[in-house]
């Protein structure tokens, strides 16, 4: 809420900070690389495969960033209709809860987004199949349910494995089969590191938020292993998916040009060892942040390491 002490200019430099600057948290854009990896990185796939259709990949990048951002939106919402988010809140948009933005107002730009997110789907199904219309409804009823519905997804303990699933799995397959109009092994064992690494960004978003959400009654993987095991399971997704793609090379399905991703290895390491003895969440948000930058990184240098391998 403006004071109604500020001057003039004030309240001017406040509603010019409301006409761009809310929007833009809102989207949560630190979150949005879950998506573009993904994309890139199924599409990276293809080129070794096929020509790559570029309005399709623009199409596929597109909707896959506005269903994120939607997700991110119905979680700003149903968070704050639950009573879970407050100004004081950690790693929110708070749109909502400190910018005065009207909560159906946010409800409705996210069925917005999904809107244009399913005008693309059209576009994409008429150029490849139409059973990708109900993979991808089923994809953006996920973002829904993850915390909207009775029961969220983001509640129980398979927050992790959903959004492990949803947008490093089926977003890389769906990416290769649209340009390639095939689904093969390799795009398959690839996306596994990338599913640990989104869901080890919802473990460590879990282990910072971990007292707030017991106290609310979710049950969360972090809650239900303790906060130390939850940071130990974070530290071996980490080694799992660095040990999973020497794997891949050993086993002559990619190039030894996709070990380039052991670059972001420091990165993993200082979000594995920032959570360490922290309890307060304010203390855990360079972890947190560590995290993400791990998946980004990982993800834009194995795209790179690909691309590597198709030109020489």
């Amino acid at each position: 809420m403006i004071s109604p002490l500020r001057s003039q200019s004030e309240l001017s430099t406040a509603k010019y900070k409301r006409d761009w600057r809310v929007w833009w948290r809102l989207l949560r854009p630190h979150t949005l690389t879950a998506a573009f990896v993904p994309v890139s990185i199924g599409t990276a796939l293809a080129i070794h495969v096929t020509n790559i259709d570029i309005l399709l990949f623009a199409a596929m990048l597109i909707a896959s960033l506005l269903i994120q951002a939607a997700t991110n939106m119905f979680n700003e919402y149903y968070d704050y209709k639950r009573g879970l988010d407050n100004a004081e809140s950690v790693g929110i948009g708070g749109a909502i809860v400190r910018d005065g933005i009207h909560p159906k107002t946010v409800l409705l730009l996210a069925f917005s987004f999904f809107g244009i997110a399913m005008l693309l789907g059209i576009y994409i199904c008429m150029s490849s199949s139409w059973w990708l219309a109900v993979i991808g409804t089923i994809c953006m009823a996920a973002g829904y349910f993850y915390t909207g519905g009775p029961i969220p997804i983001a509640y129980t303990p398979f927050g992790e494995l959903a959004a492990g699933f949803f947008m490093g799995v089926m977003i890389i397959l769906i990416s290769f089969f649209i340009q390639t109009g095939e689904i093969t092994l390799l795009p398959i064992l690839v996306s596994i590191p990338i599913a640990i690494l989104v869901g080890a960004i919802l473990l460590a978003n879990n282990i910072r938020d971990l007292d707030g959400d017991k106290k609310n009654g979710r049950k969360t993987l972090a809650i239900l292993v303790g906060r130390v095991n939850a940071v130990r399971i974070l530290g071996g997704m980490f080694v799992v998916s660095f040990v999973w793609m020497i794997g891949l090379v050993i086993m002559k399905l990619v190039s030894p040009w996709a070990l380039i991703v052991f670059l972001s290895i420091p990165k993993a390491i200082i979000a594995a060892k920032g959570f360490i003895g922290k309890t307060k969440p304010i203390e855990m948000m360079p972890a947190m942040k560590a995290t993400a930058q791990t998946n980004t990184q990982f993800g834009f240098l194995l795209v790179i390491g690909l691309l590597i391998s198709y030109w020489f």
